[in-house]
C-alpha cells in the first residue's frame, strides 16, 4: 500500500524543495470548470478561444495554483500543513498537451511559530515560468504517515454531446416528409416543430386543427408554413397517416399525443397497414456516459416474448440502423442471464441458434455472439475474467434482449440511473416510426427524428458520417 508522509518543521531546512510534473488534458479543464463553476469561454469553448488573444483553449490560472497547493499539502511540508498566504503571478498560458513542472522551495523558516516561506514556480516544457509566487504556511510539528487515499473514478459526460453528434451527421441530408399523428399536446407538437427547425423532417400534422392550434398557442409555437391535415380523433389520425404513406405523401411516421397501440394498430392492420416481410421491432439508441460509443437495445417496446424468427428480424432491423449511422459492422450481443448454453434457459439456446444463423448467412452485416450476460457484453474486464474470447464480448454495439420486459428494464435503468440520453424508432415497416414515450423530452424526440432521417436517406443511397467510433 502507498503511504503519504510529511516532513515536520524540525526536519525542514532552508533550500529543501519538492516538485511534481503534470501534463494538461482537456479532462483537467473540464473537471476544474465543473468543480469551480468557471466556464469562461477562454477555457471551455474552442470556437471562442481560437479567436481570443492566445488562439487556443488554455488552463484556468488557478489550475496551476491548485498544483502548488498539492505539493504543499502532500510533499513539503505535507499532511498537517496549514496554509496562511499565497501570492501568484501568472506569466504564460498553458495549453492542452503542455507539461508543467511545479516546484516549491523553502526560503525562510521561523522556529518560534513553525512558519515557512516557500518560493513557488511552475515551469513549462520550454523551461519558461508559467506562474511564480510565494507561499506562507505553518509546518506540522508532529510526524504524520497515512495510507494514501484512493481517489474515486470520475467519468465526465457532456450532456447532449451524443445528440449534437447525431444532428451533425444529418446536416447534408434533405428532411423527410413525416406524418405526425395527433400532436395535440405541447410536448409532442414542440418535438415535431423542433425537428422541423433542425431540418430533420417536413412535418404534416394530422389531427383536429382546433386542438393542434390550441397546443401550439399553449407552447408558444409558430406553425406558419406547416401543413395541417384534419382528422376528427386519434384513431382517424393514425389511419390517415398510414394512408399518406401508401400514397407516397409521407416517408416516416411520428407518434403524437395518443396511445402506442392506436398508432401500431393502424400500422399492423392486415388490409391497410404498413407490414413488410420483416417483423417490426423497436430499437433504442442510447448515449451512456460510461460507455465509449452509442449503445443500441432491442426490443424494449414492441415484441413481448419474441421467438427465434422474431429475434432474427430484431437483429436485422438493428443492424440496418447501425449501417445507416455509419457503423459498418456492428457487434451484436445476444443477452441472457449466463454466457453458457443451458436447456433450462431457452434464451441461451436461441442465442446459440442465432449465432449459427449468422454463420450460415441467414443474418448478415454484423458480428454476433451469445449467449452473453450483460456484464460480458459491455465490459472487456468482465469478459476477460470469465475467459470469453470474442470480437463482440465487452464491446457490443447492439444488445438483443431476451424479451420486452428485460429490454425495457435495461434501457430505463441506463436512462434513469446511468444518465443515458435516448432516442428510438420502430423499424421493419414500410417506413420508420418515431415511437416516443410520453415521458420523453424534446431532445429525445428530435434525436429520434434524426435517426429516422438517417435511416431513410441511407436507404435512398446517402452516406452519413461515423457515429460514436
Amino acid at each position: 500500500m502507498q503511504y503519504i508522509e510529511n516532513k515536520t518543521f524540525d526536519e525542514i531546512s532552508v533550500g529543501d524543495h519538492a516538485e511534481l510534473t503534470r501534463t494538461l488534458s482537456a479532462q483537467d479543464i473540464d473537471l476544474f470548470a465543473a468543480m469551480s463553476g468557471d466556464v469562461n469561454p477562454a477555457h471551455v469553448d474552442p470556437d471562442y478561444a481560437k479567436d481570443d488573444v492566445f488562439h487556443k483553449v488554455i488552463a484556468h490560472g488557478m489550475w496551476g495554483g491548485a498544483l502548488i497547493s498539492t505539493v504543499l499539502g502532500t510533499e513539503l511540508p505535507g499532511p498537517g500543513t496549514i496554509y496562511l498566504n499565497q501570492s501568484l503571478s501568472f506569466r504564460k498560458p498553458v495549453g492542452i498537451g503542455e507539461t508543467v513542472t511545479v516546484r516549491v522551495s523553502v526560503r525562510e523558516r521561523d522556529p518560534e511559530t513553525a512558519r515557512l516561506i516557500l518560493d513557488c514556480t511552475c515551469i513549462n516544457g520550454d523551461g519558461k515560468p508559467v506562474i511564480i509566487g510565494e507561499a506562507e504556511v505553518i509546518a506540522p510539528r508532529e510526524k504524520v504517515r497515512r495510507p494514501r487515499t484512493q481517489l474515486p473514478e470520475v467519468h465526465l459526460h457532456h450532456s447532449g454531446a451524443g445528440y449534437a453528434e447525431l444532428l451533425a451527421m444529418t446536416e447534408a441530408l434533405d428532411p423527410i416528409r413525416t406524418a405526425v399523428v395527433h400532436p395535440c399536446d405541447a410536448t409532442s407538437l414542440e418535438g415535431a416543430v423542433q425537428a422541423y427547425a433542425q431540418g430533420l423532417i417536413t412535418p404534416i400534422l394530422i389531427g383536429p386543427p382546433a386542438r393542434i392550434n390550441a397546443a401550439a398557442a399553449e407552447a408558444g409555437l409558430d406553425l406558419t408554413g406547416i401543413e395541417i391535415v384534419a382528422a376528427p380523433h386519434s384513431h382517424a389520425a393514425a389511419d390517415r397517416a398510414v394512408e399518406m404513406v401508401h400514397l407516397g405523401q409521407a416517408e416516416a411516421l411520428m407518434k403524437g399525443a395518443l396511445h402506442t397501440d392506436e398508432v401500431m394498430g393502424a400500422v399492423v392492420d392486415a388490409a391497410t397497414g404498413l407490414r413488410t416481410e420483416r417483423r417490426m421491432s423497436h430499437v433504442f439508441a442510447l448515449d451512456v456516459p460510461s460507455y465509449p460509443k452509442t449503445l443500441f437495445i432491442t426490443d424494449a417496446a414492441i415484441n413481448i416474448a419474441p421467438d427465434l424468427e422474431i429475434k432474427a428480424d430484431m437483429i436485422r432491423n438493428a443492424v440496418d440502423l447501425c449501417h445507416a449511422l455509419g457503423v459498418e459492422r456492428p457487434k451484436v450481443a445476444i443477452l441472457s442471464a449466463v454466457e453458457t448454453v443451458m436447456r433450462s434457459i431457452p434464451s441461451t439456446v436461441e442465442a446459440a441458434a442465432l449465432c449459427k444463423m449468422a454463420d450460415r448467412g441467414q443474418i448478415t452485416g454484423a458480428d454476433l455472439d451469445g449467449p452473453l450476460a450483460f456484464d460480458n457484453a459491455i465490459s472487456v474486464a468482465a469478459a476477460k475474467t470469465k475467459g470469453i474470447t470474442s470480437p463482440v464480448a465487452g464491446q457490443a454495439d447492439v444488445l438483443v434482449a431476451p424479451d420486452l420486459e428485460s429490454g425495457n428494464m435495461v434501457a430505463k435503468q441506463l436512462m434513469y440511473l446511468a444518465g443515458a440520453e435516448s432516442a428510438g424508432i420502430v423499424l421493419g415497416a414500410r417506413v420508420p416510426i418515431m415511437l416516443t414515450s410520453r415521458a420523453d423530452g424534446i431532445m429525445s424526440r428530435v434525436a429520434s427524428a434524426a435517426l429516422a432521417q438517417l435511416y431513410v436517406r441511407h436507404r435512398d443511397g446517402a452516406a452519413p458520417g461515423m457515429l460514436g467510433l
